[in-house]
């Protein structure tokens, strides 16, 4: 066996990795490299295997080789294998099987090969100097091995192989999912309080900037839902935010879908069944390694010839995942259950919020009937507490719009069961529906009381009292009252982007280009418009926009159209890693502490100015109407009622206060 061993000492590509070891700290553990499957990179490959799992200790210096595969190779053949990490050569060895007796591959014959078996002692000799000790600590390493078997006689390659490479260790943790949506409920809490405690402005600044926060935590998510190729560490990031998009294993859950199911004429697949015999490909990116790098490869013809529905099986009887099916694997659910695991969970939290408020007023009447409580209190949400939840469930749907559109189009190409694509089609047009109702009715009162008022204030002054506020205003709450439009776009967008994912899982490039048009569209409206409440609110969302551009260009990199070396790839995924987890963690800690600092200050709404008293602006004459019964008028225009000639009940504002 003869070994070379060569690992760039580049001053820059050091201080990156020394810097990401910093950034994802790790549980120290014990020393391994491992793969779980094999591919084929040649076509007509004389060998093949649907499993495949290699681990190497170099604590004891053994590597334990577990596979079923099929060979048609006849005679004595030397293994040509090079490792590659980040695009750079770590070694290369010329492998005799004759020397390993253990192998049983010498000679190698026809037929099926379903051995395990240990290399350990002299035949390791050398093996743990050839890797370098960064390969045991660097997080969601990208490495490939790459073999090529020649026939011993003539040095033909008869067969080529390749692996990727993990030494367990991942930025997908749980930690980082509970932070940061523990992050999100804490922020809706504090919103809460601070709207009982009679602080509206605070309450709205801290709903609207965590419904910012949230918002860009999907879009993470639905970058690693794309079916681009992406590097391991911007797969392992965007996993961390998929419970976003309601995707979260749950054991009960998974076993009840898939009985759904199966009950309803459906078809589950059994990849975790099979995993024990079953090869699965996680594709990172659709290059192979050639002699000098990295190449375009197509993908296995076998491939596009499948069912839309079915689960990829290459030419070597592998499954191979990628885009929205290769987020299920990694979150550990089977691809059929995609679907009815993230309805499930928008089903439930909206459940859970619609009973929140129906218990909260049945606990008001009861605690009034029985002077528990004064009968003042709560008198507001006594009385509108029908319209309170009409506007709650209006912001679900807001919430959860791109998480529905994305998995109800995605349900449209898999067709799990009859009765999971009538719940799709179900979910998406109520959930349109509403969303539509709500922009239509945001608009027509803000063209309405933009010619009414001229009034430009943090209140929502124009939507106060209108009966919209309460039931719509969720879609407005976090725009000036002049801006109220840019709902339209707002949801536009989501759409946009939605429809590029769930649609275009067979179309990576046309994935990243959309998205790119999609952002850069939406980061030039925002940027000139400037539509939200005020100048720190602008500058939050516009830098959460900006981020959005740079993920969707460094997605269209990793395409590789134009055959970028692999070095740089790594590189670029790096950078994206870095960039969004800074700007997360800048981003909740910009929120605490405006939050925080709003609770401490005595009177925080204090710092926005209300609305002027300028009801004599509207007064024809004196002799016509008084003062009061003029702004009453104004009350009836801004609701779209007809003006009346008598006076007007009080407006819920006025009620309110």
């Amino acid at each position: 066996m003869q070994a070379t061993s060569r690992w760039p000492a580049s001053p820059s590509v050091t201080a990156i990795l020394a810097w990401l070891l910093l950034l994802s700290h790790q549980a120290a553990g014990e020393k391994v490299l491992s793969t779980n499957s094999l591919n084929t990179c040649q076509k007509n490959s004389g060998f093949s295997a649907s499993f495949f799992k290699v681990i190497y200790s170099p604590e004891n210096n053994t590597l334990d080789i577990n596979m079923m595969a099929t060979s048609t190779i006849q005679g004595k053949v030397l293994f040509d294998l090079t490792v590659w990490a980040y695009g750079f050569r770590i070694t290369h060895q010329i492998i005799d099987p004759c020397n390993i007796p253990q192998t049983g591959l010498c000679p190698m014959t026809p037929g099926k090969f379903n051995h395990p078996f240990r290399i350990s002692g002299d035949n390791m000799k050398g093996a743990s100097e050839t890797v370098p000790a960064v390969a045991y600590t660097v997080p969601d390493l990208d490495a490939t091995v790459k073999v090529y078997v020649n026939l011993t006689s003539t040095g033909e390659p008869v067969a080529c192989l390749e692996a990727d490479i993990s030494n367990g260790k991942t930025v997908s943790v749980a930690g980082v999912k509970w932070a940061t949506a523990t992050f999100i409920g804490l922020g809706l809490l504090c919103a809460a309080v601070a709207k009982k405690l009679g602080r509206d402005i605070t309450a709205i600044r801290i709903l609207a900037n965590t419904l910012a926060i949230f918002q860009y935590f999907q879009s993470q998510a639905i970058i690693g839902l794309t079916a681009v190729h992406l590097p391991p560490i911007v797969q392992s990031w965007a996993q961390n935010f998929q419970w976003s998009m309601g995707i979260v294993r749950i054991g009960w859950m998974q076993r009840a879908l898939t009985w759904y199911q199966r009950a309803t004429a459906g078809r589950a697949s059994r990849i975790f069944d099979s995993l024990g015999a079953v090869s699965v490909q996680v594709l990172r990116r659709g290059l192979a390694i050639g002699e000098t790098g990295w190449t375009r490869t197509a993908k296995p013809d076998t491939a596009s010839a499948l069912a839309k529905r079915d689960n990829i099986l290459n030419e070597s009887g592998s499954y191979v995942v990628t885009g929205v099916q290769r987020v299920a694997f990694r979150a550990g659910i089977e691809t059929t259950n995609l679907f009815m695991t993230g309805v499930a969970f928008f089903y439930f939290f909206a459940l859970f919020v619609v009973l929140s408020i129906v218990l909260a007023k049945a606990a008001c009447e009861l605690g009034n009937r029985r002077n528990l409580v004064e009968h003042k209190r709560f008198a507001y949400f006594r009385s509108y507490w029908l319209d309170i939840l009409k506007g709650t469930i209006v912001g679900i749907c807001l919430i959860g719009f791109s998480q529905v559109v994305i998995l109800c189009l995605w349900e449209f190409t898999q067709r799990d069961s009859p009765a999971e694509i009538v719940l799709a089609v179900g979910l998406l047009l109520s959930l349109s529906a509403v969303l539509a109702l709500g922009t239509y009715k945001t608009i027509r009162v803000w063209r309405r009381t933009r010619t009414a008022c001229s009034y430009d204030t943090a209140s929502h002054g124009p939507f106060a009292g209108a009966g919209v506020f309460d039931k719509f205003g969720s879609m407005c709450i976090q725009y000036r009252p002049s801006a109220a439009y840019f709902v339209a776009p707002s949801l536009i967008h989501i759409l946009g982007k939605a429809m590029f994912v769930a649609l275009g899982q067979n179309k990576p490039i046309a994935q990243a280009i959309g998205l790119i048009l999609f952002e850069v569209g939406f980061l030039i409206g925002a940027s000139v418009i400037r539509p939200w409440m005020d100048k720190g609110a602008n500058s939050f969302n516009i830098a959460i926009c900006a981020v959005q551009f740079v993920d969707s260009i460094l997605l269209f990199i990793f395409c590789n159209v134009f055959s970028i070396p692999t070095m740089v790839l790594g590189i670029v995924g790096v950078v994206f890693f870095a960039l969004n987890a800074a700007f997360s963690l800048i981003l909740m800690l910009i929120v605490i502490t405006s939050a925080i600092a709003a609770f401490l200050r005595r009177g925080p709404d204090a710092e926005y100015h209300t609305m002027v008293d300028d009801r004599a602006l509207f007064m024809k004459t004196q002799t016509h109407k008084d003062a009061s019964v003029q702004l009453d008028d104004l009350s009836a225009y801004t609701r779209g009622d007809a003006a009346k000639d008598s006076g007007l009940a009080p407006t819920r504002a006025m009620a309110n206060h």
